[in-house]
């Protein structure tokens, strides 16, 4: 008798966790995204002082362009088109970069502005909104500047 209580106990208790667990997920799925395009910008900045930043301190780069929960602020970034280029998912990647500068910005433009985005041309200065994924950094093994890459990007204006 007291086997199956111990047996329906532990199946009461496992059904609850599956339960919590498929919840748990459920709402995570189905959780809203933020919008970067219609939110408040938090920082403008240029191509050129965002990669130095990087460059030179990398940890208060992080401090002042991340939140706490460690989530991209809203970056609006003005540079020069360096290279325009499309991913293997079919989006438009541009490559914002000083003519001199050691690294740039990788911005990966939204679908939804893969028309505006097709239309840039090399050598114009743009405005672009989206969040970081990761600053510019040295990497010694390879002994290169590795871009900032930021996504969700949208052309603000063509400067």
């Amino acid at each position: 008798m007291e086997k199956k209580k111990l047996i329906k106990t532990g199946l009461i208790l496992g059904f609850a966790v599956l339960i919590t667990g498929l919840g748990t997920v459920a709402y995570l799925f189905y959780m809203p995204h933020r919008n970067i395009q219609s939110s408040r910008t938090d920082f403008e900045i240029t191509v050129a002082s965002f990669v130095s930043e990087y460059l030179s301190d990398p940890a208060a780069a992080d401090e002042k362009y991340l939140d706490e929960g460690g989530e991209s602020k809203i970056l609006e970034v003005t540079g020069i088109v360096s290279k325009v280029s499309e991913d293997f998912n079919g989006q438009i990647v541009l490559l914002l970069k000083e003519p001199d500068g050691k690294a740039g910005v990788s911005c990966t433009i939204l679908n939804s502005a893969k028309t505006t985005a097709s239309n840039i041309q090399k050598g114009v200065t743009i405005k672009v909104k989206g969040v970081i994924r990761s600053g510019a950094f040295f990497d010694k093994d390879l002994d290169m500047y590795e871009n900032a890459i930021m996504e969700k990007c949208d052309i603000v204006s063509k400067i």
